[in-house]
């Protein structure tokens, strides 16, 4: 990606001349995150971006008032959108056994459809709501898309849909053993995708060439079951790619694949993506999972880790503990002095980020799958079943406003898919049928929320 790098870091970097290649992974990091001309949300909860200090988004909407469009999509997703100057691109899939994966590119503007893309599943399953289906976010740059999804195809194509390149990672890394399926998004550098494999066989962490898709570097891992994303987080002055999963959070050197560090005093960590709060500090949640087995685990493992290093030793502690938060799927965020967490029962938790002291403790409407995103003075907070709780940012739990984002006949009607066969996964699938606010992104001055098979525009 050509730029041209801002005076004050190319003094940087001029002054440290034998660290210039770690200066380069932090630009790569710092040119797909920052805000500038071009909207700009490339990866899996913004790359990080998960904050705005502006207040351009709207306040208030209802399915009526405020819907800027909203877009019928192929099938189903529970990817989240990325966008990229005018165009915004989203993932689903397809067929009884999940035959068909696509790839949209949209007009943020408008919603209009510029072109769709779609490939066979080479490692066809059925079709159930107990699968994930089209769960990893793709990311995008200046150059391309590219759409990573739980089978292991892999694809790129250029803004105009063109295919550039596709790979099926099950045939070099698999087969995959996923009861439920894979979920972790991938992340970026300005030249590399990272994309992590867990699921019941060993698993790896791979680093992909985007203009190629050619297999950089693998760094085998474990065994375990987890859907948490890898996230780059700056440490000590560099870019590490930070893992939250299953038991550990491991740190890893981005243009080898080596293990830096590894920190196992956590549990319950495998469904949410690490945040980074700056200094060597990032958030991590835990769930006591889907049958309670990490309760135990989980309740001293929502936190804020410190990494730092002194010579050759790397250092990781628990600065603090959120006592009592345990979130389901959205992640943790800080804004503004303040850490917040939102448990499967609709309850947030506002705590001091310097202490860990807790603030506030007040239930809202319902629980969130998707990550909080801080606007100006606001937290949004994406009910799982639409309804949008804005708070203000701060220390007093103050509503500022509840909206509903559809209602029963605002969304395209959904097929069913195939009756389960246990009484468990019948009385589970009954709730997963319901439409779901699955994943949000910014674009300018736009809301975006993915539900299974649309995405809402909101804007003023």
């Amino acid at each position: 990606m050509d730029f041209e790098r801002p005076a004050a870091i190319e003094q940087t970097t001029t002054e440290i001349d034998e660290r210039e290649n770690t200066m380069n992974w932090l630009i790569a990091l710092l040119i797909l995150t920052t805000p500038t001309d071009v909207d700009r949300w490339p990866a899996f909860l913004g790359a990080g971006a998960i904050q705005s200090s502006d207040s351009k988004l709207p306040l208030t909407w209802s399915p009526s008032e405020n819907v800027a469009w909203q877009a019928t999509l192929p099938g189903h997703g529970q990817s989240s959108p990325v966008v990229w100057g005018d165009r915004v691109y989203v993932t689903s899939v397809e067929g009884p056994e999940k035959d068909t994966y696509h790839t949209v590119c949209l007009d943020l503007a408008s919603g209009s459809e510029h072109w769709r893309k779609s490939l066979n599943n080479t490692v066809p399953v059925t079709n159930s709501y107990y699968v994930s289906r089209a769960a990893p976010t793709p990311v995008v740059d200046g150059e391309r898309v590219i759409a990573f999804f739980e089978s292991g195809d892999c694809v790129a194509y250029s803004h105009d849909g063109e295919e550039l390149w596709r790979r099926a990672l099950a045939e070099d890394e698999g087969p995959f053993d996923a009861e439920f399926g894979l979920a972790a998004s991938p992340c970026q550098s300005d030249s590399t995708l990272f994309i992590l494999l867990e699921h019941d066989a060993p698993d790896a962490l791979v680093a992909i060439d985007k203009a190629s898709g050619a297999t950089i570097w693998k760094a085998d891992r474990k065994a375990q079951r987890s859907w948490s994303s890898p996230a780059m987080v700056e440490i000590n002055g560099a870019v590490q790619l930070v893992i939250s999963s299953a038991g550990s959070i491991d740190g890893y050197d981005p243009a080898t694949g080596q293990q830096l560090w590894t920190y196992t005093d956590i549990g319950g960590n495998t469904g949410t993506t690490p945040i980074d709060c700056g200094d060597g500090r990032f958030l991590v949640g835990a769930s006591p999972g889907r049958n309670g087995e990490n309760a135990g685990s989980a309740a001293d493992s929502n936190a804020l880790i410190k990494v730092s290093q002194e010579g050759d030793q790397w250092n990781v502690e628990k600065k603090w503990i959120a006592e009592g938060a345990v979130p389901s799927w959205a992640s943790p965020i800080m804004f503004k002095g303040f850490a917040y967490w939102i448990n499967r029962a609709g309850v947030v938790y506002c705590f001091d980020a310097t202490t860990g002291q807790e603030v506030y403790a007040k239930r809202i409407d319902q629980p969130s799958w998707a990550t909080p995103i801080a606007s100006g003075d606001r937290i949004y907070f994406f009910g799982q079943q639409g309804r949008v709780t804005v708070l203000a940012a701060g220390p007093e739990f103050k509503v500022l406003a509840e909206n509903e984002s559809w209602n029963d006949d605002s969304l395209p009607a959904e097929p069913m898919l195939a009756e389960e066969k246990s009484e468990e996964r019948r009385r589970a699938a009954a709730m997963f049928s319901k439409p779901t606010l699955y994943g949000v992104a910014l674009g300018g001055d736009a809301l975006l929320l993915r539900v299974g098979n649309c995405l809402i525009c909101i804007r003023d």
